[in-house]
């Protein structure tokens, strides 16, 4: 047996750079592990996740959210994360090699759906991972003191959005590059993540959380590229600060750019029609974000407010319930993105969530709450593109899947379940790998047990009607006795 050459330093040979491959070890196994000088790697990562089976789904029906229509009797088969195969279910052919049995990627597990419906996994356009349950109201949720709280509690709310369906989300302010390579490695299960690191706010803007009694740097103090920092959020000011802070969250990892263009219902010091940053200060954002091939995405409520930022080189409007029908057209001939989060308002509002929001904030919501619904009408008598959005803080994450029902009231089911899968996934430039099932896609899929089409508001419902939620290829939640959880290694049987 070849002695592997790391044992022997002072070895001079020739074989001191070939790799060492155990006997267990194939070749393709240890190509994988060269990064870490020969050592297996989950060795050094043991987190991985085991391998992927590859799955033969059989007698589907398929979720067709591109055309809005159900393709019945077919098969779907996904191996190495993504879709290998959809082809009609065909008694004639199903003994062919590439449905069942063994193939170049092991074993073919079958799972026979009888008819229950495979759909793409949700996306979710607007969350805040960081912020955190465990917190009573507004405030004591988005200004933890020790950040250690909150990272600690990220796994859970990254485990139970994914439960719920949702196999992407992109969070708009407070989650970072570790989170994301975290979930990305298996480190703990969660949707794929999409960052803007912290969005940007002027001082006084929809990001700056302290009072107006409060003369202190927000967060204590000492925030990157001259302004002051929060969890969620950087105050700068000035063309200068505000290409350093978008530069910033760019070298760490951020996918794009979130400002603060407008009031907003969880700020303490503006008011909902403000508009905020300067025309010059949006203008040198954006072109910083073009130069990195990325884009920004701008809080805004109202028509003056979203006007000044796609004036100004913005690409999507998060909200946008004081929209106008002259603003929507505007917005819709410009290929603007609008991600409407009309949940929040309406959880903000609940009794269940009694001082949640301060006095001043409720009033700021019921403001935006009436208008919520009326602002989708607009929008979609515009043919403007909209994404899924959720936007919920603290312990309102639990209602993340209720935005279905209430989108439903004024939208056509296609159009609602359209938002949270084939929209977003173009809005986040991944229209050819997220949001439908073909070849060639992520195997991030839905198992249900109704048909989207006929009643979108049965995703409020998760823990009723998604009998598993498949993400990368593996099986990461079951509600069914028949396709059990792979994603994580079984113990092995002692007695």
């Amino acid at each position: 047996m070849r002695v592997p050459p790391s044992l022997f330093p002072d070895h001079h040979s020739e074989e001191k750079t070939a790799v060492y491959i155990p006997a267990t070890m194939s070749r393709s196994e240890a190509t994988s592990t060269s990064a870490f000088g020969g050592i297996p790697e989950t060795v050094i990562k043991p987190w991985k996740p085991p391998p992927r089976k590859t799955y033969l789904f059989k007698r589907a029906n398929l979720v067709d959210t591109a055309q809005g229509s159900i393709i019945s009797n077919v098969n779907v088969k996904i191996a190495g994360g993504v879709i290998k195969l959809v082809e009609n279910n065909d008694p004639r052919i199903a003994g062919l090699a590439h449905l069942r049995g063994e193939d170049d990627l092991g074993q073919v597990t079958e799972v026979d759906l009888d008819g229950k419906f495979l759909c793409p996994g949700l996306i979710d356009c607007h969350v805040h991972v960081s912020a955190v349950p465990g917190e009573l109201s507004l405030s004591s949720a988005v200004t933890i003191s020790d950040l250690a709280v909150s990272l600690l509690r990220q796994p859970f709310v990254c485990s139970q959005m994914l439960s719920r369906g949702f196999t992407t989300v992109r969070d708009t302010g407070g989650a970072t590059l570790a989170l994301k390579e975290a979930l990305e490695e298996g480190v703990f299960p969660g949707p794929r993540l999409f960052i803007c690191n912290r969005a940007l706010s002027q001082t006084g803007g929809h990001g700056d959380l302290r009072g107006a009694h409060d003369h202190g740097d927000q967060g204590g103090g000492g925030g990157c590229c001259g302004g002051s920092a929060s969890q969620l959020a950087v105050v700068c000011d000035g063309v200068p600060e505000c290409i350093r802070a978008a530069r910033e969250q760019l070298r760490t990892g951020a996918d794009f750019i979130k400002i603060m263009v407008g009031g907003g219902v969880g700020s303490p010091t503006d008011r909902l029609t403000n508009t905020q940053f300067t025309a010059a200060e949006v203008r040198a954002i954006c072109d910083v974000t073009e130069s990195y091939g990325t884009y920004v995405t701008a809080h805004a409520y109202t028509p003056k407010a979203i006007r000044h930022a796609v004036d100004n080189g913005v690409k999507g409007i998060e909200h946008g319930n004081l929209i106008d029908e002259a603003t929507a057209r505007y917005m819709a001939e410009r290929g603007i993105w609008l991600t409407p989060t009309l949940v929040t308002y309406d959880a903000m509002a609940s009794d269940d969530y009694a001082g949640f929001l301060p006095p001043e904030n409720q009033r700021k919501n019921e403001e935006v709450l009436h208008q919520g619904l009326k602002s989708l009408t607009i929008a979609e008598k515009a043919g403007v593109n909209m994404c899924y959005g959720s936007d919920l803080l603290g312990p309102l994450t639990r209602e993340q899947s209720k935005e279905f029902g209430i989108r439903s009231v004024i939208l056509k089911n296609k159009q609602v379940l359209q938002s949270a899968t084939v929209n977003a996934a173009k809005m986040l430039g991944q229209e050819s790998f997220l949001g439908q099932l073909k070849p060639g896609y992520a195997a991030d899929m839905l198992i249900l047990d109704v048909n989207p089409f006929n009643e979108v508001a049965v995703l409020d419902e998760p823990e009723r009607h998604v009998l598993a939620v498949i993400k990368d290829g593996r099986v990461y939640v079951s509600r069914w006795r028949k396709l059990p959880v792979d994603a994580t290694q079984r113990e092995e049987v002692i007695e």
